[in-house]
């Protein structure tokens, strides 16, 4: 029963956090052209500030049921799948550029939008755009591996 939770708990934070990327990027990113400047920066440092705390609550989640599963239903690193090992692999590279965006693009953002230096908002945000569109990538990967990886025959 505690597998069926954890597991089930892991697939949803990494839902919002991939499917976020995932709107943002294709959905809202495309519909801004039609607000004038700097109506889109304004936007943008709304919707992160909403988005990055489900994205914290996420990688909090994705961590604590992704080891707890790893050593309560496998024993460890030893013993899991190969898949699982590039899962692990991912979600901490995934996790790892999540934070250098969090903490410089996106810091650089709040800092530029509190003083309303709004070109200096908006230089930051095609550095944003392009760790998303990575992590993004990286993310719907890692979904692959983790809904097909047990099937696989090496």
């Amino acid at each position: 029963m505690l597998h069926a939770i954890a597991l089930s708990t892991h697939l949803l934070a990494a839902i919002i956090w991939v499917g976020g990327m995932f709107f943002a990027y294709m959905a809202l990113r495309p519909s801004m052209t039609v607000l004038s400047p700097p109506d889109p920066v304004k936007l943008w440092g709304r919707v992160l500030y909403n988005f990055f705390n489900w994205v914290w609550l996420s990688i909090i989640v994705l961590v604590l049921t992704g080891y707890w599963m790893l050593l309560a239903v496998y024993g460890g690193f030893s013993l899991a799948p190969a898949y699982l090992h590039i899962m692990h692999g991912l979600g901490l590279l995934m996790i790892a550029l999540y934070f250098h965006l969090f903490f410089a693009p996106y810091g650089r953002l709040k800092k530029a939008l509190a003083a309303d230096d709004f070109p200096a908002a908006a230089a930051q945000i095609p550095k944003i755009r392009w760790i998303v569109a990575i992590n993004l990538m990286i993310g719907l990967a890692n979904a692959a591996i983790g809904s097909g990886g047990r099937y696989w025959s090496w």
